[in-house]
């Protein structure tokens, strides 16, 4: 049995680019960096960076566009591909990404037009003043209506 199934949580290091594939197909790259920190044997705390390029797909693409933005915090799903090309002076060149199957957005600042939670006698599990987060998980296929069982 194989799996190739990568989560990383972080930060963008820049707002996602949108573009469009000659057969039409919507896709968004962006980079998210996630730092690791320790103590070393001499008791110094040591901190390390690592940059991910990020690739999404179809509707994801564009909502991913819409609401992250260049310090978002986010959750991201998904495998990893590596490329290979050539450049412009022939050398090959090759980079790892991580294609995005689910991205989930991180909290936003108040001012940002997502509803707060409200809280009621019998809802524990929301908190006042907490932010209800959009998750993204798109299907490619359209769901019609004759499609659902009741």
């Amino acid at each position: 049995m194989n799996l190739n199934k990568v989560f990383i949580l972080g930060r963008l290091t820049a707002d996602p680019q949108l573009r469009t594939t000659p057969n039409g197909q919507q896709v968004s790259s962006f980079g998210i960096a996630t730092n690791r920190v320790w103590t070393d044997k001499g008791g110094s705390r040591q901190e390390e960076v690592e940059f991910h390029n990020i690739v999404v797909w179809g509707r994801q693409a564009e909502i991913a566009v819409q609401f992250l933005k260049k310090g978002s915090l986010a959750l991201i799903e998904g495998r990893l591909r590596t490329r290979t090309w050539q450049n412009q002076q022939g050398q090959n060149q090759k980079t790892t990404e991580i294609i995005a199957e689910r991205v989930q957005l991180g909290p936003r600042a108040m001012n940002q037009g997502f509803k707060k939670s409200e809280t009621s006698s019998n809802e524990g599990a929301n908190v006042p003043g907490k932010e209800e987060l959009p998750a993204i998980d798109i299907n490619e296929e359209e769901i019609k209506p004759e499609d659902l069982p009741f």
